[in-house]
């Protein structure tokens, strides 16, 4: 069953593009724009990270921390982070656990084959750790400015 608003997040370890071991209720106390996305350095998810680092000042301003998601590799993170100059946490999700929990692991169909991936999606959880909105099979043009929107309006 996938995470719906209202739900508490899961108390699942992770390890952060840092070597950080977190787990989602350590941000307790701060708002977290947990957005989930298919690939490193592929153009779509470029252009969302580079929109999330663009308006990161903004959310940090409103107390709130975002986190990316994908199942890359600490060191294909470290090099998207570096390469794009982001500012803020990126999650290994290799085994996919965070996102079969979010229920955004999918079966993609593209001509000629089938797969499965990450479905671009953004969960906004509050202070206290509950679900307040979720973004599913987002389109990337304007996202970011939606989500800094629903923040402004109903966790501040």
């Amino acid at each position: 069953m996938a995470i719906q608003v209202g739900d508490p997040v899961p108390n699942l370890p992770f390890i952060t593009s840092d070597g950080e071991k977190l787990s989602l209720p350590d941000f307790k106390g701060q708002s977290v724009v947990l957005y989930f996305y298919p690939k490193d350095s592929t153009p779509g998810c470029t252009t969302e990270a580079c929109e999330f680092r663009d308006h990161h000042k903004s959310f940090s301003d409103l107390n709130t921390v975002i986190l990316g998601v994908s199942p890359d590799s600490k060191e294909s993170h470290e090099q998207f982070k570096e390469k794009h100059d982001l500012p803020f946490t990126l999650i290994v999700d290799e085994a996919h656990q965070l996102a079969d929990e979010f229920g955004v692991w999918i079966l993609k169909k593209k001509p000629g084959r089938e797969y499965y991936g990450n479905q671009r999606s953004t969960f906004i959880i509050d202070q206290e750790g509950i679900v307040q909105k979720v973004y599913h099979d987002v389109k990337v043009d304007g996202h970011v400015e939606d989500a800094l929107t629903f923040i402004k309006e109903h966790l501040t």
